[in-house]
């Protein structure tokens, strides 16, 4: 990012000297509430908090104040601390449980694009982020499909989130990356 904001500093672009930004580029006036109730209505409307099992918790006032690993803001009261598990949009719940319940070892990703190689046809060991501030972690990446692979980490990772990036590296260079599309292996 310094070699690329020196560089467009010497050609006199503007955006060398804005400041970096982790909005949506595509909501007018970052207003995000009212870019989803007009896009997707069922992620503003109340709904149910549940436990693992279904337990209904409490209440939510829609899906998008939420994350998978969050813990503040669900309103709830339980003798031990409760975190954001999964969000199941499609039936417009959020289901809470303990911190342990968001480690996982294995995630399932598409929309892939191999940068660094033409395609995956073998296992191969990377260090695999699932988040802008996750801290690479060692994964082997085996290829499913044309356009699917399974990730094993070494070790558990907390919060792996569908709908987020998961990208690849081998030491400073990009393998390749796709879109995390469930926590676990499927059969």
């Amino acid at each position: 990012k310094k070699d690329i904001r020196k560089k467009a500093e010497e050609l006199n672009l503007p955006a060398a000297r804005r400041p970096e930004s982790q909005e949506i580029c595509f909501v007018p006036d970052n207003n995000y509430p009212r870019f989803l109730r007009k896009n997707i209505p069922l992620a503003v409307e109340p709904g149910p908090i549940v436990d693992p099992e279904g337990k209904i918790l409490g209440q939510h006032e829609g899906t998008h104040h939420f994350t998978i690993g969050q813990r503040k803001g669900m309103g709830l009261s339980a003798s031990h601390p409760l975190y954001v598990i999964s969000i199941d949009a499609k039936n417009n719940t959020i289901v809470a449980g303990h911190n342990k319940m968001l480690y996982e070892n294995e995630l399932v990703a598409s929309q892939l694009n191999f940068i660094s190689v033409s395609e995956l046809k073998e296992s191969i060991m990377v260090k695999a982020k699932i988040r802008y501030k996750h801290i690479e972690a060692d994964a082997h990446v085996f290829p499913v499909k044309k356009d699917l692979v399974e990730v094993v980490f070494d070790s558990p990772q907390r919060a792996i989130t569908p709908g987020q990036a998961v990208v690849f590296y081998d030491g400073e260079t990009v393998v390749g990356g796709g879109i995390i599309d469930s926590r676990r292996i499927i059969s």
